[in-house]
C-alpha cells in the first residue's frame, strides 16, 4: 500500500465530501435508496491498545486496526486527577506513526522519544485512512523518574496549585509473572475471564514483566474441557488455537486469541509492558535446529515454526525494535530500532531492568554435563549483560530471565531444558555462562541485583550463596519466581545444588495441572521500590493474596 499523507488523506476526504453533496444535490426527492450516499466504515482497534519499554523518556505505542491505516497517538501530561497540566508542566503531542498493513497483520508501533521524566500521560490511539480518523481509545501511563526529578512531580505541583501537595516521590512498583493461557485453559468468561490479569492491575503497577511464554503456540484450546473433580471448564474458542500453531497466521491468531480476555486489554491500555519470549511462543522446549517427531505437526522444522512465532511475537509486543522513532519536531519512519529480544529499560536512578533471551542462542538439550561451556545466552549475550549492569548507576539491577537458575527443568527422562542439570558439583555445560556472569559481577563489585523469573508454574524465592555451593567465586544474591498467571500449575522440582541455592519459600499447585478455577494457585509477582531505596518483593495469587513478602535493603 502506498503512504498516505495527510495532504492525501485531506484532499481525498474532501473529495469525498464533494462529490457526496453534489449526489445528494442531484438526487431526485424520489430516487432510489441506492442513490443515497455510502457510509464509509472506519477503523477500529479490535485487540485494544499497550504500552511498553517504558523509560525516563520514551515509550512504545502499540495498537492493532481493522484493517490498512497509519497510527496517530495523542498523548497529555496530567496530574494524578486525571486533568491535563497547562503551562510549565503541560506536554501535548500529536504523533502520526507508521502504517499498519496486512504485511504486520495490521499492528503498528510508535517509539516516542523526548518525553518528559516522572510524567503521567493520557494516551490515545487511533488510525486513520481515506475515511479520516477511526475509533479511539484510551489510556495511560508513565515515564520513569528521571536523575534530578522525581515521579508524581507533577502531581505535587498541580496539588500545591489548588493549596494541597508534599514530598515529590521516587517510589515505583511493578509487577511480573508468566505463562499464559496454557494446558489448554484458556478464557472461561463464567469465571471473569483471565482474573490473574485484573488481581495485577489492582496493584497500580507502573510496569509489567511477562516473562515469557506469552502465549501456548503448542497447546489447543478446546470448547470445554472437564476437571478432575468433574467441574466443566468452559473455553472462548477460536479457529486459530483449534490446533498447535504452525502457519503465520496460527501463531498471530495466539496473541489475537488472549487479546479477547477483557481483564488483559484493561491491564495493558494502563500498565507498560516489558516483553520476553521462552519456549511456547514456538513450541515446548524448543533449541534452534530441532527437528521435531510430534506428529501433531506438518511443519517439523524448528527454525521454521521459530521465524514465524518470532515475527507474530514481535508484532503483538510492545518491544521497541521495527518500531518508528519519533522525536520532538520529527518523524522518521525509515529508522528502526534494531530487532533484539535482548535488552536494557532504565528505569531511573533506582532501577534498571536487563531482560535476557534464554531461547534464541540455546544450544541443544542434554544431559548438560559437558565439560565445556555450551549455551544458554550465547557469547555475545553473556558479554552484553556483563557490560551493562557493570556500566549500570542505579541502585537496583533486576535481571529478568526467562529461564530459572536453579530449578532443575527436564526434557524427558535425561535431557535438561534449562541450565541446571542435576549435578551438584563443579558448573558443567551451560552452567558455565551464568559461572562466568556471577563471577564477573563478583570481580567488578556489582551489587544489588535481583534475578526474577517463570516459566516453572509455581512461585518461590531462593537465596543463593557461596558458602552452600559448589562454585564459590560469586556474591550472594535473590531469584523469585511467580506464575503461572493463567494455565495449568505444577511443581515444585528438585533444586541443583551447584551455585548453592535455599528454598525460603514454595507455593504450588493441589496436583498437576490444576485449572486456574479458583486463582489460589495462580501466582503473579510484586515489587514496591521505596523511595530510600528499599526494595520490597511479594509473591501474589490471582485472587491478590500475599503468599510471602521479603525487604531487601540497598548495599551501598
Amino acid at each position: 500500500m502506498t503512504d498516505l499523507s495527510r495532504r492525501t488523506l485531506v484532499k481525498t476526504s474532501l473529495a469525498g465530501l464533494a462529490l457526496t453533496g453534489l449526489a445528494a444535490n442531484a438526487a431526485p426527492a424520489s430516487a432510489a435508496p441506492s442513490a443515497i450516499p455510502l457510509v464509509r466504515k472506519r477503523l477500529t482497534l479490535p485487540t485494544g491498545i499497550a504500552t511498553g519499554d517504558v523509560t525516563t523518556d520514551s515509550a512504545v505505542l502499540w495498537s492493532r486496526a481493522s484493517g490498512p491505516g497509519r497510527l496517530t497517538a495523542q498523548l497529555r501530561a496530567i496530574d494524578s486527577a486525571g486533568e491535563i497540566l497547562r503551562g510549565r508542566y503541560g506536554f501535548s503531542r500529536t504523533i502520526r506513526g507508521p502504517l499498519a498493513t496486512e504485511a504486520s497483520d495490521f499492528t503498528a508501533k510508535i517509539h516516542a522519544q523526548g518525553l518528559p521524566a516522572g510524567t503521567r500521560f493520557a494516551l490515545e490511539l487511533n488510525f486513520e485512512d481515506e475515511n479520516g480518523a477511526g475509533e479511539a481509545v484510551r489510556g495511560t501511563f508513565s515515564t520513569a523518574p528521571g536523575a534530578g526529578s522525581a515521579k508524581g512531580q507533577l502531581d505535587d505541583a498541580a496539588d500545591d496549585a489548588r493549596g494541597g501537595g508534599g514530598p515529590a516521590s521516587s517510589s515505583q512498583s511493578f509487577v511480573w509473572t508468566g505463562d499464559t493461557a496454557g494446558q489448554g485453559w484458556g478464557i472461561n468468561e463464567d469465571l471473569g475471564g483471565m482474573r490473574g490479569y485484573k488481581a495485577m492491575h489492582a496493584t497500580k503497577p507502573d510496569f509489567f514483566i511477562h516473562s515469557g511464554d506469552t502465549i501456548y503456540a503448542d497447546g489447543p484450546i478446546t470448547s470445554s474441557v472437564t476437571e478432575k473433580d468433574g467441574q466443566v471448564w468452559r473455553n472462548i474458542v477460536t479457529e486459530e488455537v483449534s490446533k498447535v500453531a504452525e502457519t503465520l497466521k496460527e501463531y498471530r491468531g495466539r496473541h489475537r486469541y488472549n487479546s479477547l480476555d477483557a481483564n488483559m486489554r484493561a491491564m495493558f491500555a494502563e500498565v507498560p509492558v516489558i516483553a520476553q519470549w521462552d519456549d511456547h511462543e514456538t513450541t515446548n522446549n524448543w533449541y534452534p535446529g530441532e527437528i521435531l517427531d510430534d506428529p501433531r505437526y506438518t511443519e517439523r522444522n524448528v527454525n521454521v515454526l521459530a521465524a514465524r512465532g518470532r515475527q507474530a511475537w514481535q508484532e503483538n509486543m510492545p518491544i521497541a525494535d521495527s518500531a518508528a522513532l519519533w522525536r520532538p519536531g520529527t518523524f522518521d519512519a525509515g529508522r528502526y530500532q534494531p530487532a533484539r529480544i535482548y535488552r536494557k529499560i532504565s528505569r531511573g536512578p533506582q532501577l534498571d531492568v536487563f531482560c535476557l533471551d534464554m531461547r534464541t542462542f540455546k544450544s541443544p538439550n542434554t544431559d548438560g554435563k559437558e565439560s565445556y561451556a555450551t549455551n544458554i545466552l550465547g557469547q555475545e549475550q553473556v558479554d552484553w549483560l556483563i557490560k551493562e549492569v557493570r556500566k549500570s548507576k542505579a541502585t537496583w539491577k533486576v535481571i529478568a530471565a526467562d529461564l530459572p537458575l536453579g530449578i532443575i527443568v527436564p526434557d524427558g527422562p535425561v535431557n535438561q531444558e534449562s541450565l541446571a542439570n542435576r549435578d551438584h558439583g563443579a558448573p558443567l555445560g551451560r552452567e558455565l555462562e551464568i559461572a562466568a556472569v556471577l563471577s564477573a559481577f563478583k570481580k567488578y563489585r556489582v551489587k544489588n541485583t535481583v534475578w526474577l523469573t517463570a516459566d516453572v508454574h509455581y512461585c518461590a524465592a531462593h537465596h543463593y550463596s557461596p558458602e552452600r555451593a559448589a562454585f564459590t567465586d560469586f556474591d550472594p544474591f535473590w531469584e523469585f519466581v511467580a506464575g503461572p498467571i493463567n494455565a495449568g500449575s505444577f511443581g515444585p522440582n528438585e533444586m541443583d545444588g551447584t551455585f548453592g541455592p535455599e528454598v525460603l519459600f514454595t507455593k504450588a499447585g493441589r496436583f498437576a495441572g490444576e485449572s486456574p478455577r479458583d486463582g489460589e494457585n495462580q501466582y503473579f509477582g510484586h515489587v514496591d521500590i521505596a523511595t530510600d531505596g528499599t526494595f520490597t518483593v511479594s509473591l501474589r495469587n490471582a485472587n491478590g493474596a500475599v503468599l510471602y513478602s521479603k525487604e531487601l535493603t540497598p548495599q551501598r
